[in-house]
């Protein structure tokens, strides 16, 4: 696996951004998820929590059942995955099940996140597996995709008990 730059990274995180702007659309949080193997998107996911009315519909989750269909393995030990927000508990546990190597993430999320914010599953020497983090990357534009998404619906909330 090459050592991407600063600049990959934010590239990559652009295409998260963009996958993330397609759950906004459809009234999901904002989470896009985009896989990487050698310099080349291999799968792209967002939030369809609300569209399934399921609690598991996280796009880190989406993007690992989809990966593991295609790879025929759930060992993913061959790719890089961009996230616009810090990975929940139930997410970076699956991160590390399936052996992701390299996570890179854009906000942090500090009532769910679990790689730095409330937990860092990443650095727990208890646990068999170790991801390597980046995070922060374009942390700005997706801490604004994020507050925008949740500043209209708070907008449509007051307008709709008006």
């Amino acid at each position: 696996m090459q050592k991407e730059t600063q600049a990959m990274h934010e590239f990559w995180m652009g295409e998260a951004l963009e996958e993330a702007s397609f759950g906004a659309i459809q009234g999901e949080v904002p989470v896009g998820a985009v896989a990487v193997a050698e310099n080349e998107i291999i799968a792209k996911a967002h939030n369809i929590r609300e569209a399934n009315q399921d609690p598991l519909g996280h796009a880190e989750l989406l993007l690992i059942k989809q990966l593991s269909r295609e790879h025929g393995s759930w060992r993913l030990n061959d790719v890089t995955i961009y996230v616009t927000c810090e990975p929940c508990i139930m997410c970076m546990g699956a991160l590390m099940q399936s052996r992701v190597p390299r996570l890179v993430f854009g906000c942090f999320e500090p009532k769910f996140g679990a790689c730095g914010s409330l937990y860092d599953f990443s650095r727990d020497e208890r646990l068999n597996h170790r991801i390597e983090v980046v995070p922060g990357i374009l942390h700005d534009t997706c801490s604004s995709q994020m507050r925008e998404f949740f500043k209209t619906i708070r907008l449509q909330e007051r307008t709709l008990k008006i």
